[in-house]
């Protein structure tokens, strides 16, 4: 994993490849579908939302084996998700 100072993409962009990573298990994606409410057709339609993105790592942060395993497979630190969801909030 990377430092947290040299993490440099946008809160936007990783947080929409931590909704890529999150959807590439089909047991983890239906889990999130459930917690949040959205169906497919939702989540596509609003991919690009701030607050859809934030919602998809409050879902990672919630189950922390999924944010660490998250942050391993995006290669940045676990803070760095955190960052890009308060980010995202603000």
């Amino acid at each position: 994993m990377r430092a947290a100072d040299t993490n440099n993409p946008d809160s936007a962009t990783l947080a929409l490849s931590a909704l890529a990573w999150t959807l590439s298990d089909q047991p983890r994606a239906e889990r999130l579908l459930a917690l949040t409410g959205l169906d497919s057709d939702e989540l596509r339609a609003r991919a690009t939302d701030p607050g859809l993105l934030a919602a998809v790592l409050t879902f990672l942060e919630s189950h922390e084996p999924d944010l660490l395993a998250c942050a391993d497979a995006l290669d940045v630190t676990p803070e760095a998700l955190v960052i890009a969801h308060r980010n995202l909030e603000a």
